[in-house]
């Protein structure tokens, strides 16, 4: 394989500077402003693109007819990725996230606005003009059009990834950490359609029923939902995948030094880029998963969700740079 899409949760942060969390009713000044591009498609789509440039990306979804939207769609086509795919949607909002930060200690908070991305419907996307051999949904739960019931297929993301499927692509899909009771609702009928899922331990363990520590026990609960060949679960000690035929392997996560950790937000999604790299490659799952750490060790090295993406060789050079965790810790 070499052309991947990625289809969902298009959004901008709007990072925003503070001294101090203020006490309710009370005003603390704003230091700075900076916007960044964020959610699954740019995220993992730039990651991906970053690991090899010889890769065709494409990025399916909607923003708004918006000064947001022309920032997702400019910062998207000056990284080489193909933008033909997002509809600029006239009379609402492009997603954003305001995110209030803390200067001293780097603590976030987030206040969400679900605009444009939360639309589309399967009805906006052809299977057939896709172009790709893989495609990629993210995030579950996070896209209201899509998280709709289905009669036919349970869900609307359930029905796009079955026509997806049909058209002859394979299908991967990712999932945002929500503690609700919609998660059985909205995941499992998606991942009847989808050749492989790739989620943190806590989405993964409360769509199989599974507590979060039996990293195993969760590959093999949501194959048995229907993942039809590889299921990938990383949590931050250690990344497992599991394959249909019942092939387990863990790769421990990498022993950074003090100071490298800059930020966390998109560290998932990185992980995420390196191991659809690899399965766009046909690499053998224990390096898929040296990748895939590797990735997220960069994205921790800065302060954004992208900042700290890499080329291939960059990334993996970290694999002999640093040890390894011990897997009995």
């Amino acid at each position: 394989m070499n052309s991947i899409a990625f289809c969902g949760s298009l959004i901008v942060d709007e990072i925003k500077m503070i001294p101090s969390w203020p006490e309710k009713g009370m005003l603390v000044p704003i230091s700075s402003l900076s916007r960044a591009v964020g959610g699954a498609v740019c995220n993992t789509g730039i990651d991906l693109k970053t690991l090899d440039p010889s890769t065709e990306v494409k990025a399916v979804g909607k923003v708004g007819d918006d000064d947001r939207g022309g920032f997702v769609v400019k910062t998207l086509s000056d990284r080489g990725i193909d933008v033909s795919q997002i509809v600029r949607e006239k009379g609402v909002p492009t997603s954003f996230t305001d995110v209030m930060t803390v200067s001293a200690t780097g603590e976030r908070t987030f206040f969400n606005m679900h605009g444009a991305d939360s639309a589309l419907v399967p009805d906006d996307i052809d299977p057939a003009a896709l172009g790709c051999e893989l495609f990629h949904f993210g995030y579950l739960l996070l896209l209201d059009g899509m998280d709709a019931p289905d009669e036919e297929y349970g869900t609307k993301a359930a029905r796009l990834l079955a026509k997806v499927q049909a058209a002859g692509i394979k299908t991967s899909v990712d999932v945002v950490s929500e503690q609700s009771e919609r998660f059985a609702r909205v995941v499992r009928p998606a991942l009847k359609y989808c050749d492989y899922a790739i989620v943190n331990e806590v989405e993964g363990s409360i769509a199989a029923g599974v507590d979060k520590s039996d990293l195993r026990g969760i590959c093999e609960g949501l194959l048995a939902l229907g993942v039809k060949e590889r299921v990938t679960v990383h949590c931050p000690e250690v990344g497992v995948t599991m394959g249909r035929a019942g092939d387990y392997v863990a790769v421990p996560s990498l022993e950074l030094p003090d100071g490298w950790i800059r930020g966390s937000v998109g560290a998932g999604d990185a992980f995420c880029a390196g191991m659809l790299y690899s399965i766009m490659k046909g690499l053998p799952p224990e390096e898929a998963l040296r990748l895939a750490s590797c990735a997220a060790a960069c994205n921790l090295a800065a302060p954004d969700s992208i900042g700290g993406a890499r080329s291939l060789a960059e990334t993996m050079a970290l694999d002999s740079r640093f040890p390894r965790r011990s897997l009995a810790s």
